[in-house]
């Protein structure tokens, strides 16, 4: 399974890379203990269960079974295969793995080498080229420095048709990946035509930083032309999935402390300028809930800033209420004087008067507030009461004790109404909604998390948690750290219930008598990825290191009273077949042999 690098190249990236470092990117990890635990990257969870081991340099997930080491959590997160996964924590690392550095390209998916030969070919048109002289122009309009243009990889794709085809095809791709790779239209025929001319072009990546799609923005005064066109859904893009700058964005959370959500890539881009590194957006599509757990894994501290108008502030009640919803942020909503959008904001004020907008981000049940006050004449008594009516029901709403009674407080001074006249109608509220909680409880409604099904999860039945043996388990562990006990239970021709187990002695024989050191980390890289979870499970237990002999005959004895208690039930089942059918002859059979087995059984 390791491929072409040999093992102590291998163990050189994985003895100098710190797994919590490498994840780190990608989960926010608190420290508990020995371990740190954080939100699963394969499926959505609100109750984090995932687990970091730094002293052992292992993950493992208590939900979905995900276990392994640096490199297995890298081909799980980026369908890398072995090789690419090393040559990454090695780039992580800065680590020279000398002529296995580029020996294969560090993608091996088709699609995405088809899109960031185009980021490339785009980029390239755009900063070195007269045809690209329309779209450079364009974007040093719209303030985009050469550095700006550099670090988000703006192209720009040609008025000239099929140059992009051209270029790719001398390239040596298939006809087939390029119509897959949702780059081009392609007609009945079967023949093919670039999809984007004329536009000046925003790489989309994935989570990985790699190139899965593109978004164009018109350059043309024609409005009969989509002002913005985006890739189409492709089996490496999924809009729902994704979010402009969140491969870089991510990384400035530890010195941020938040990530903030724009509606558009232009507003993003005049974060970055204005010294904001983590502004991320959607992709010209309403906020998905996917998303929202993509960015509850990276931190919990998010801040909404979309346009100023009137759909971008309707936009930022919705977002709100959907992080609401999932629950764990800590949300800010900045909402913009003269309703200016981010960029024409930071063109107005500048990046000072901007960072000055962002740190003072309303609460959630502030903008709430002055949303609702907004629809009301407060200046009418009885537009006044009911504002008053629905603010005591949004208070409601709240958990937190602290935040109900300084609400409460705000809107009695705000409007001239005693705190105790409020606290009536708070507490027939919450009275209210704890009767609707009841009721849903009563009538089996399930929490949201628990239909929860995160499409990018390819968890396999045989690593579910619930399926590991803890006798198994514990037997295997001795077999691979203790020369004694691997011979003690080959001498007794001890074979493993589970084929799973047992496949995994043989491998650990094999591996062992193969390699000079062997270490369990590296012997995961050899292993199918369906066993691994099996190993890490047993790693991540505190097992103990001391054993005898007879702790290992109890164990054995545990596994074969285990079979006959198995076997036990069965036939107590079709006793009660035979029992059922008045089959006397079955009925005297099964119960010889119930009994006979309840002597082995003592």
């Amino acid at each position: 399974m390791a491929g072409l690098i040999p093992e102590e190249t291998i163990a050189k990236v994985r003895n100098n890379v710190n797994i919590v470092n490498v994840i780190s990117q990608y989960v926010s990890l608190e420290k508990k203990g020995k371990d740190y635990v954080g939100l699963c990257p394969f499926h959505e969870e609100k109750t984090p269960s995932f687990t970091v081991n730094e002293g052992k340099q292992f993950f493992k997930c208590f939900g979905c079974g995900k276990g392994g080491n640096v490199f297995s959590f890298l081909m799980y997160k980026e369908n890398l295969t072995f090789p690419e996964s090393v040559q990454k924590v090695a780039d992580f690392g800065h680590i020279d793995i000398g002529k296995y550095n580029n020996q294969k390209p560090k993608f091996s998916n088709i699609l995405i080498k088809i899109n960031e030969e185009a980021a490339d070919f785009y980029h390239k048109v755009l900063v070195s080229t007269n045809a690209g002289r329309p779209g450079y122009n364009y974007a040093k309009q719209r303030g985009l420095n050469d550095e700006i243009i550099a670090h988000f990889r703006i192209g720009y794709a040609p008025k000239q048709n099929n140059l992009l085809l051209t270029y790719l095809r001398d390239q040596k791709f298939k006809d087939e990946d390029l119509a897959e790779s949702g780059l081009f239209v392609q007609s009945q025929s079967g023949e093919l035509f670039d999809r984007f001319r004329d536009r000046l072009m925003f790489p989309l990546t994935d989570e990985g930083d790699y190139v899965v799609g593109f978004s164009g923005r018109r350059l043309s005064p024609y409005k009969t032309e989509a002002k913005y066109i985006n890739s189409p859904e492709t089996k490496i893009f999924t809009k729902s999935k994704t979010l402009f700058h969140f491969a870089e964005a991510k990384k400035a959370v530890r010195s941020e402390k938040h990530l903030i959500l724009y509606e558009g890539y232009m507003d993003v881009i005049a974060a970055y300028k204005a010294g904001i590194k983590s502004g991320i957006a959607s992709m010209g599509t309403s906020l998905t809930d996917q998303q929202i757990y993509m960015l509850r894994r990276i931190t919990k501290n998010i801040i909404i800033n979309y346009d100023g108008d009137d759909p971008g502030i309707h936009a930022e009640e919705r977002a709100a209420r959907m992080f609401n919803n999932i629950g764990g942020f800590n949300l800010g909503i900045v909402v913009l004087p003269e309703k200016l959008d981010p960029d024409e904001y930071v063109k107005k004020y500048g990046w000072e008067k901007y960072q000055e907008e962002v740190k003072g981000a309303l609460t959630p049940t502030d903008f709430f507030l002055k949303r609702l006050a907004q629809k009301y004449n407060l200046a009418n008594d009885r537009e006044k009461l009911a504002y008053l009516d629905e603010a005591v029901k949004e208070i409601a709403q709240l958990s937190n004790p602290v935040e109900q009674d300084l609400y409460l407080d705000k809107i009695s001074q705000q409007q001239g109404v005693s705190k105790d006249s409020l606290k009536v109608n708070f507490t027939k509220y919450r009275r209210q909604q704890n009767a609707a909680r009841r009721h849903q409880n009563n009538y089996g409604v399930q929490p949201e998390e628990s239909n929860s099904n995160y499409s990018g999860s390819f968890v396999e039945p045989e690593q579910n948690y619930s399926k590991n043996d803890p006798i198994q388990t514990r037997l295997l562990y001795l077999f691979i750290h203790s020369r004694h006990a691997r011979e003690y239970l080959l001498s007794h021709q001890f074979l493993f219930p589970d084929s799973k187990y047992q496949k995994l002695a043989e491998l650990w024989l094999n591996f062992s008598e193969n390699q000079e050191n062997p270490g369990v980390n590296s012997f995961l890289d050899f292993i199918p990825s369906e066993l691994q979870g099996i190993i890490v499970n047993a790693e991540m237990t505190d097992m103990p290191q001391d054993f005898s002999d007879r702790e290992i005959d109890e164990q054995i004895n545990a596994l074969n009273r285990r079979k006959i208690d198995f076997k036990l039930q069965q036939l107590m089942n079709d006793l009660q077949d035979a029992k059922r059918k008045t089959d006397t002859d079955e009925i005297l059979s099964i119960t010889r042999k119930i009994l006979q087995l309840k002597r082995i059984q003592g």
